[in-house]
């Protein structure tokens, strides 16, 4: 009974062994034919949460926790560090946006940051203590004008720069693990233990809650350059849109078994190429929508994870991460 359980286990052993050598590009991903990101050295080691730039292509900022505030002027080759006097509070920035010269910034504790010169000066916007949640999202619509979000799914905006704010969903949806608004004023937010999203747009009284596809848990949702969702779930699954319905998804995809279990975020630069970023150095891309996968293994060794994939322009793109960690897109190289 032994010797045959014994030969019983070898041939289960060789019958993987024959299935990894047949399958192996299944299993592990080639490496990508271009290698376009370039690490940027900074001097913080705080994780880095969101890019965004003014009506100066040339003029970005980066934010991140321990009130981190890093400022580019040369397009994002270099950036300085910002200190703001916001006493001994260490706050969490969660998310910044610019429209033209005016930009905000949301943070955890509670805080709301604006700036009318283009980061020059900074003012530190009062907020109601009654305030449902801390300050998660911000977006700038236009002159004076911004939508933000708390990160348990109350939504307010303001028309006089902050002065006063009107109430856009009543209620909430709950503590958040990411949220996300699309160009055209749609959100989407995955709940704090991936257990369902929900979506809302503008018109809507409350939050809509959708259920997960299958049994494993969301890690993060976003939307495409045509405003339809994305999503990746647990154990490095990934899922495209087939509209810009809220529920009408593709069957999953796993674009490398082997080691995307830690797939974290998502963005396209194009219509067509997407770039999968992940823990450990794991960044992955697709040119033909998400058909085809490859892996740029020049990044692998960067000791991050990487947090947030960001094009902010066709051409200009950023990875952050943990410790600091910058990858620049360079469209020379790609």
């Amino acid at each position: 009974m032994h010797a045959a359980f014994n030969w019983i286990r070898r041939g289960l052993v060789m019958l993987v062994a024959m299935a990894l050598a047949t399958g192996c590009s299944g299993y592990f991903l080639a490496d990508a034919d271009v290698h376009p990101w370039e690490a940027i050295q900074v001097p913080v080691d705080s994780t880095l949460s969101d890019v965004a730039f003014t009506q100066d292509p040339n003029h970005g900022w980066i934010v991140g926790s321990r009130n981190t505030l890093l400022e580019s002027q040369d397009g994002g080759n270099t950036w300085e560090v910002r200190e703001l006097a916001l006493g001994d509070q260490p706050y969490t920035f969660t998310s910044i946006d610019f429209a033209g010269s005016e930009g905000w910034v949301t943070g955890i504790p509670s805080v709301l940051l604006h700036t009318g010169d283009g980061g020059k000066t900074w003012e530190n916007v009062p907020l109601s203590k009654e305030l449902p949640g801390s300050p998660f999202l911000i977006t700038a619509v236009g002159p004076s004008s911004a939508e933000m979000a708390t990160d348990i799914g109350a939504i307010y905006r303001t028309e006089d720069g902050g002065r006063t704010w009107k109430a856009l969903v009543q209620g909430a949806v709950g503590v958040v693990r990411n949220m996300v608004r699309s160009e055209d004023g749609r959100y989407v937010a995955v709940s704090s233990r991936g257990n369902f999203y929900s979506t809302w747009a503008m018109g809507q009284d409350q939050w809509i809650p959708h259920n997960r596809q299958n049994s494993r848990r969301l890690q993060n949702m976003g939307f495409d350059k045509d405003g339809k969702l994305w999503v990746i779930a647990r154990g490095g699954q990934v899922r495209f849109s087939n509209s810009r319905a809220s529920d009408d998804f593709t069957e999953a995809i796993s674009p490398e078994f082997g080691t995307s279990w830690g797939l974290l975020d998502m963005a396209f630069r194009n219509a067509n190429e997407v770039w999968v970023t992940g823990g450990g150095g794991n960044l992955l891309c697709s040119f033909d929508g998400g058909q085809t996968w490859y892996k740029d293994k020049s990044v692998q060794d960067v000791p991050s994870n990487f947090y947030r994939v960001k094009f902010v322009g066709p051409e200009t793109g950023f990875i952050l991460g943990q410790q600091g960690t910058i990858l620049r897109y360079r469209p020379e190289i790609a």
